[in-house]
């Protein structure tokens, strides 16, 4: 089972819920400020805003948190924010790749470096680690969106790579340059998605034992505890006896 989505939901079982809701919502309007102040804030003149929103849409973001985020970038007063990508090796040796918003690149660097070795991992230079990694967009859908060939025709349709469904819903793939695009047309198709995200996909998982899986967890959560931290991604893979184990944990 791969690893970082699959605790990604540990993470949500484990409560703070709307702790995590609020942090979550702080970093989506840094992301659409960020985007709006860069280009248009026409959302169907600028695809990075397009896709901020799309996200924020998909996260069950307010509409008014959207609209204030758009508009704040048109204020003087607004902080100019770099983004950054960190990468490097956690416990076991697993890739580590972390996005950064940040008006402040020392503090935010130094807080990443203290992260990482805090939970006995090591930050590399930029390129270290995202080669093993392919930077794709990924929308999902609800199972009762459609049947797994209605998903598929559509997931063609709309310029996408691939379309995978099970149980738990649909995952469609695209290039990331493609995202926003396909993402517009799979919502006139089949309507809102649950989740439209650029992602860091490795190309090898590495396998994690119980003991290493439980500080690359910990060392994740600390990470994306970070407000200049807009998302982390890593390569390890667990398997199904440690993963019942991290659940009831």
């Amino acid at each position: 089972m791969a690893g970082h989505s699959a605790f990604k939901n540990i993470m949500h079982k484990k409560g703070r819920a709307d702790a995590a809701r609020s942090k979550m919502f702080a970093k989506l309007s840094r992301e659409i400020t960020v985007a709006a102040k860069l280009g248009s804030p026409d959302p169907s003149m600028n695809p990075r805003l397009r896709l901020a929103i799309q996200e924020a849409r998909a996260e069950n973001m307010p509409k008014d948190n959207i609209e204030r985020a758009i508009k704040k970038a048109a204020g003087g007063d607004t902080e100019n924010y770099d983004e950054v990508r960190y990468e490097g090796y956690a416990p076991g040796g697993v890739a580590v790749i972390v996005e950064a918003l940040t008006d402040n690149r020392n503090r935010t660097g130094g807080a990443v470096r203290s992260v990482f070795t805090k939970h006995d991992g090591n930050l590399g230079s930029t390129g270290s680690v995202s080669h093993m990694f392919n930077h794709v967009g990924e929308i999902t859908y609800k199972p009762d969106a459609g049947s797994p060939d209605a998903i598929l025709e559509a997931a063609i349709e709309a310029g996408a790579d691939d379309a995978v469904s099970d149980a738990g819903g649909h995952l469609i793939t695209c290039s990331f340059d493609s995202l926003g695009t396909v993402a517009a047309v799979l919502e006139k198709a089949l309507g809102e998605a649950v989740s439209v995200k650029a992602v860091w996909k490795p190309g090898l998982t590495t396998p994690v034992d119980e003991d290493n899986a439980q500080k690359i967890l910990k060392m994740i959560t600390a990470l994306e505890d970070d407000d200049d931290v807009q998302n982390v991604f890593a390569n390890f893979e667990v398997s199904e006896d440690v993963m019942k184990k991290l659940t009831a944990a």
